[in-house]
């Protein structure tokens, strides 16, 4: 193989790879793994349904701070890219 082939090649397979990775980005975030108020590990043993979505805490104190300003720690974890689970329904 040529230069000039191996380089349009390599060039080609970079832009693909990169284009694959900016549409991973775009199209999903990372799973809950610390707590929106303390920002411990997070219990999926302790909860809060909100909007639809299942928001998990570190402690038995964090859902009640979440509850007193919910959009705050809604907005911080979609900042940080976190894709919340759905909250099951109670049919």
């Amino acid at each position: 193989m040529t230069r000039r082939k191996w380089i349009v090649t390599v060039m080609a397979l970079m832009f693909a790879l990169g284009t694959l990775g900016a549409g991973l980005a775009v199209a999903g975030g990372h799973p809950q793994e610390k707590c929106p108020v303390m920002g411990g590990a997070v219990n999926k043993d302790i909860y809060v349904d909100y909007q639809g979505k299942r928001i998990y805490f570190c402690c038995p104190a964090c859902p009640d701070a979440f509850k007193k300003n919910p959009d705050k720690y809604m907005k911080k974890l979609e900042a940080e890219g976190v894709e919340l689970e759905k909250a099951p329904s109670d049919s």
